[in-house]
């Protein structure tokens, strides 16, 4: 994959009190949020009702749709109190 900006590592979604680094060959943004909605008992439904966001987005995002709105995608960390970092590389 090509990296001209340089940012080699997403940190992984998690409550704002972790800090929580992850490289982009591990879990996926789609799988973390997936997991954790299952980890609340949850069903997709329910949960975009509450996030505020439609069931077709939330099933896109779960799926792994490359192109998604930044505003839903973090309405959907928001609900789930956690938030989503880009680190550039040092070099």
């Amino acid at each position: 994959m090509d990296d001209p900006i340089g940012y080699k590592k997403i940190l992984a979604i998690v409550p704002e009190r972790w800090y929580i680094s992850i490289t982009m060959t591990q879990l996926s943004i789609n799988i973390q949020i997936r997991n954790l909605r299952k980890k609340l008992g949850l069903t997709q439904v329910d949960f975009a009702k509450r996030a505020g966001v439609g069931l077709r987005f939330l099933r896109e995002l779960e799926r792994g749709k490359t192109t998604v709105r930044l505003d839903k995608l973090n309405q959907v960390l928001d609900f789930l109190g956690v938030h989503l970092e880009l680190m550039r590389d040092k070099k």
